[in-house]
């Protein structure tokens, strides 16, 4: 009998053990694990994934590209109402709330990849891995802060321990770009081995990251020239760092089995909502740019250009004629191009008084190998990337061509930069890009945005973001009013 008790006894406590296990297995989420358990390398897909896809590519570009008239907003739908400044679209909280919470996400995870680098943590002495986790956080960074201006930084990104972070004004969040691009600098020149395929931008090559940080901090020194017109000899040995470096353009390649279409495909294709603007199309054919083959399509058969602000052809449903890149979810997406780091050398040394004829013809060639490559229906455009040297020929070498130039190899899918540009040099008082949108001024003032609002997540449960948005009345209004601290605003 007392065998019998003792066995019982002892399966009671097997069982009892086993299940244990079993919930303790059950309460792992082996799918999530958490931060400290993962390798920094295997955060960096995700992050270039993320910057690529989300903020480089997603709302912000779409919207934008009506404001900056590179693309017509159409479908009648959001960007409908955004081609015919109806403010209550764009100046709404939720309406970027995902690119703004998808970016802090990527610069969380990129700044826990900074911290497993630091002494005594998982990564450190990995130099690859911490200056590419410092390159990408700059880049995000510097996106995040262009379309918002003050932004939460030095105090955020520390998840629950800090829910309500200050905001930091864009002068000093611009000296962090700056360190974060020395840092990465600095750990690239040292190099290594670390991250290998896991980089799914450059497969681990050093050099070419090295040239990215260079490029960046190129461009973000350029946009202070408004603040500083001194700083241009630095841009420009920037740009010649980023060159030396072997470095010919930052973009992802959509389509290599990893990654899924094209983003600007994939919307088109659902949705219609974007389509060939007047703006860029009447600058084209002003120069008989070749380009404009490919720009301009009568995909539909209604052959319809946009023309900024009509309300009628806003509301169409696959009617207007549109880029032929658009039905090509093949198309790598921009994280720098070669041609803006060869527009950048060229537009410093166009202040400065210097020859900046073959830069700006790198940058133009650049341009029409991007447009031949992502063209969807070479058999039919007619477009021979081949022909630009015979177009470049044709064109002034001035600043303003220059500008110009930019803004059409920008088309693309660099939008954000576009719109960059043309903010900077409103504040320099220059106007080299003419909207035509005749609905950029409303009965209340301006419709055109000089920065875009903060995300509803912030602007809900932060006091310090809601305050600087504002209530009542006057909520978002600031966006028309207020340029950022580099285009001369205070905030």
């Amino acid at each position: 009998m007392k065998l019998k008790y003792i066995t019982i006894a002892l399966l009671a406590i097997m069982f009892t053990s086993c299940s244990e296990d079993l919930m303790d297995r059950i309460n792992t989420d082996n799918a999530n694990p958490p931060a400290e358990a993962v390798d920094g390398k295997f955060v960096i897909p995700g992050a270039i994934m993320s910057s690529a896809f989300n903020t480089i590519s997603g709302n912000y570009a779409w919207y934008i590209s009506s404001f900056t008239e590179q693309e017509f907003g159409t479908g009648n739908n959001q960007l409908m109402r955004t081609e015919t400044r109806n403010v209550s679209e764009y100046m709404a909280t939720s309406c970027f709330n995902n690119e703004w919470n998808d970016t802090y996400a990527t610069l969380r995870g990129l700044k826990e990849v900074i911290d497993k680098c630091s002494e005594g943590s998982s990564n450190y002495g990995q130099s690859d891995l911490l200056g590419m986790a410092q390159t990408l956080t700059a880049l995000d960074l510097g996106i995040l802060t262009d379309l918002h201006g003050d932004i939460p930084y030095s105090e955020a990104l520390q998840g629950m321990d800090n829910l309500q972070p200050k905001l930091d004004s864009q002068e000093s969040i611009y000296q962090a770009i700056f360190k974060l691009l020395d840092d990465a600098i600095a750990n690239l020149q040292e190099g290594g081995d670390n991250v290998g395929e896991s980089d799914i931008l450059f497969g681990g090559d050093c050099d070419q990251w090295l040239g990215l940080a260079y490029a960046l901090k190129a461009r973000y020194k350029l946009h202070t020239y408004f603040r500083n017109r001194n700083v241009l000899p630095e841009v420009i040995n920037l740009a010649n760092a980023a060159i030396e470096a072997g470095f010919d353009g930052a973009q992802l390649d959509v389509f290599n089995g990893v990654t899924a279409d094209n983003p600007w495909s994939a919307y088109w294709w659902s949705r219609y909502y974007t389509g060939s603007s007047t703006t860029v199309d009447d600058l084209m054919l002003e120069r008989n740019d070749p380009r404009e083959w490919v720009y301009n399509i009568d995909y539909f058969g209604e052959d319809i250009v946009g023309v900024p602000g009509d309300a009628a052809a806003a509301k169409l449903v696959q009617a207007v004629n549109c880029p032929t890149w658009l039905d090509n979810g093949a198309s790598p997406i921009h994280v720098f191009s070669k041609s803006e780091l060869y527009f950048i050398l060229a537009e410093a040394k166009a202040r400065l008084g210097q020859d900046a004829s073959e830069d700006m013809a790198t940058a133009i060639e650049a341009s029409f190998e991007d447009y031949a490559y992502c063209d969807a229906y070479p058999e039919y455009t007619e477009f021979d990337p081949g022909t630009a040297a015979e177009y470049i020929a044709t064109l002034p070498v001035t600043l303003k061509e220059i500008m110009v130039q930019k803004y059409l190899a920008q088309c693309r899918d660099e939008q954000i930069e576009a719109y960059n540009d043309i903010r900077r040099c409103k504040a320099l008082g220059e106007e080299h890009i003419t909207l035509t949108n005749p609905k950029n001024n409303g009965s209340t003032g301006s419709t055109w945005p000089l920065r875009l609002p903060y995300g509803s997540s912030d602007v809900t449960s932060n006091p310090n973001v809601s305050a600087a948005f504002g209530t009542g009345n006057e909520a978002g209004r600031y966006i028309f009013t207020e340029p950022v601290w580099w285009a001369g605003g205070s905030r």
